[in-house]
């Protein structure tokens, strides 16, 4: 599903601050993977090569076998409209939008119409128990409500790729768990590929494997007791 091969990045005149270093990376079909490390490890700057929102300085990066440094910027952007679902931190829905309207955006940039992008956006409102604040907008809802929202964007086209930024960091950890739960039931549902940055210790158990990052370069890789099993196809 994803593969990142003798990835360098660095930035600044002539190269001054290495994010990564000739960093390899093979994450298989359906795998929950966490990525760990302190600030300035690389961590955001993995999420955003794989996205294709940036390209690496060297090497390479595949995203179900196609090469991303390849495609155009218009080509990226439908990867991410397509294959690529998002959760933040910040959750970064769109305050002018109704919690229902949020979840049927990627429908309609998709092209489907109103009328179906949202009877699915209502479904997927009700899988993540928030049928009934379809119409509130983000301001109208609680921090775990609005992770939910978030959740049910992103997975509304049921992506192959899910990438989470610190998915519970802005949760009590009561909230934080719940989301965890949620995640674990619809992706093991959709059997979507889960590409999560983390400082939390309980959200990198819920994955199947942790990769720790430092100084642009992995220092452990290593399975978890939780998760489905790896594919090794």
């Amino acid at each position: 599903m994803i593969q990142l091969t003798n990835v360098t990045k660095s930035y600044g005149t002539g190269g001054t601050v290495l994010a990564l270093n000739n960093l390899t990376l093979q994450i298989g079909t359906a795998e929950r993977v966490a990525v760990m490390g302190p600030s300035g490890s690389g961590k955001s700057t993995l999420l955003n090569l794989v996205c294709g929102l940036d390209e690496p300085t060297s090497g390479s990066v595949k995203v179900e076998g196609v090469e991303l440094s390849g495609l155009t910027d218009d080509a990226r952007t439908r990867l991410r409209r397509e294959k690529i679902g998002m959760i933040f931190q910040t959750f970064n829905l769109l305050t002018t939008l109704t919690a229902l309207e949020n979840v049927a955006l990627p429908l309609r940039l998709q092209g489907l119409s109103k009328k179906e992008a949202e009877g699915r956006a209502r479904s997927m409102l009700a899988r993540v128990g928030l049928a009934d604040r379809a119409a509130h907008r983000p301001d109208e809802l609680s921090g775990g409500e609005r992770q939910r929202v978030a959740i049910a964007r992103a997975l509304i086209f049921r992506p192959p790729l899910l990438l989470g930024d610190e998915p519970t960091g802005n949760l009590d950890s009561a909230t934080g768990e719940e989301i965890l739960r949620l995640l674990d039931d619809l992706q093991q549902e959709y059997q979507s590929t889960l590409l999560m940055v983390t400082h939390n210790a309980q959200a990198a158990e819920f994955c199947n494997r942790i990769v720790t990052l430092h100084d642009g370069k992995i220092v452990e890789d290593v399975a978890c007791g939780r998760g489905p099993a790896r594919d090794k196809a």
